[in-house]
């Protein structure tokens, strides 16, 4: 009697394949996306990327990718980073190195709607999102002084000025340090009105830009708010944004951040800034994980 050439594999003798863990940095204009996290039949930075990374490679499903942090739709981000576990080996002809060929890769895929700036393999202690130690956004506003100045952009927001920079970061002071910031945040629908939702700020500040551009004859029209926190509740930003820019106009005293901390009302507050001012522009990891992304002012 013959031996069979082959035999079924018991359950203990089943291995999955061998992975690694990858840290990409990429950026993306937001206005072309649904927001970054996964959504059914919406175009979402997620999606193209599992899209663009699975053809790319050829694997037989799409992979599961983790950020370190969810933007929203029309929210950009020039430093956003992802984790994801990938075939040990998925370039086999060893035809130069893996990260950067990758890297060219996705960008002439994704033609510019999403730009790879970096390509790593890291530790399988990295998570993108548990693995940073704060995140930094900034907010840019253009203050028109003249009804006839409709300034706008899609990274910008245009305000009716002058605004008053030096009240504003007067109001910022109150921002800095652990908060419970329940009057500046979108509850999630499954957390109690109740449960507070602490934030730790570490930095706060305006800056009147340089007007390179000579866009107005007289003050510069551009400002910009940078904050950097460990992390942030859902439209923190643009709602703290929309409250120091109405403190800078004079329609909101410059008491109104430290007072709503306390109160946690946001009884007659502004709505958030809109969405296409504001941007992620780094995260902060430590040195295991390859550093920060981005850049901070």
């Amino acid at each position: 009697m013959t031996t069979p050439r082959w035999r079924a594999l018991s359950s203990s003798e089943i291995t999955e394949p061998v992975t690694v863990r990858w840290r990409i940095d990429l950026s993306y204009d937001g206005s072309g996306f649904k927001g970054f996290a996964l959504q059914p039949d919406q175009s979402t930075v997620v999606g193209e990327l599992r899209e663009a990374i699975a053809l790319t490679l050829r694997l037989s499903d799409v992979p599961f990718i983790v950020g370190a942090g969810r933007t929203d739709t029309g929210v950009h981000a020039f430093a956003q980073v992802i984790h994801l576990d990938l075939p040990e080996r998925f370039y086999p002809d060893n035809k130069g190195p893996e990260d950067e060929r990758l890297m060219r890769s996705l960008n002439n895929q994704l033609a510019g709607r999403i730009t790879v700036h970096a390509v790593r393999r890291v530790s399988d202690d990295f998570h993108a999102r548990h693995s940073a130690t704060w995140r930094a956004y900034r907010y840019l506003v253009i203050e028109s002084n003249s009804p006839a100045l409709a300034l706008s952009s899609a990274m910008s927001w245009t305000v009716e000025g002058p605004v008053d920079i030096d009240l504003m970061n007067l109001a910022c002071q109150d921002l800095l340090g652990e908060h419970d910031f329940r009057a500046f945040c979108k509850r999630p629908d499954n957390v109690d009105a109740e449960q507070p939702l602490q934030r730790d700020v570490f930095e706060a500040q305006w800056t009147r830009l340089a007007d390179t551009w000579r866009v107005t004859p007289t003050a510069a029209p551009a400002l910009r708010f940078n904050i950097r926190a460990k992390s942030f509740c859902h439209q923190q930003v643009r709602s703290l944004t929309s409250t120091l820019v109405a403190i800078g106009q004079g329609k909101l005293p410059v008491s109104t951040i430290k007072e709503r901390l306390e109160s946690h009302s946001r009884y007659q507050l502004p709505g958030p800034a809109p969405a296409g001012g504001l941007s992620l522009i780094g995260v902060g990891y430590p040195e295991f994980a390859g550093g920060a992304s981005g850049f901070v002012e």
